[in-house]
């Protein structure tokens, strides 16, 4: 590879955006990090019928497959994160309160973006 550090934050970047969704996602069924119905939007609960954990078990599975995706095709699935971080993102700045997750959340879109664009280098057509 001509570009080690490249590869470096390549790995980096590989291993956190598969291990945080696999365990966000885990966590989804157990709420040992959090009580995770409290970032959804009265909006969106509304639209399930007032149960957010419902809509936290779906968005567990979501976020468990989108872990073992970025493990098995980090060059495709790291838009499909991106892309759900953008759909949190929304959600999170319908919640007065929870401005600054939505930001941190935003972070974490950019580095999946990051990722995507680095695996273009890592696999040598980029």
């Amino acid at each position: 590879m001509r570009f080690p550090r490249a590869r470096e934050a390549y790995s980096l970047l590989l291993l956190g955006f598969v291990a945080a969704p696999i365990l966000a996602g885990l966590d989804k069924f157990f709420y040992l990090m959090v009580d995770w119905d409290k970032y959804v939007a009265p909006f969106f609960e509304t639209l399930v019928g007032g149960q957010a954990s419902t809509l936290m078990l779906v968005a567990g599975v979501v976020e468990v497959a989108a872990g073992i995706g970025m493990w098995i095709r980090p060059r495709i699935f790291s838009y499909v994160v991106a892309g759900w971080l953008g759909a949190i993102i929304l959600n999170l700045l319908l919640i007065p309160g929870f401005f600054d997750v939505a930001l941190r959340d935003l972070g974490l879109l950019l580095g999946a973006l990051a990722l995507g664009r680095l695996s273009g280098v890592v696999d040598g057509d980029g």
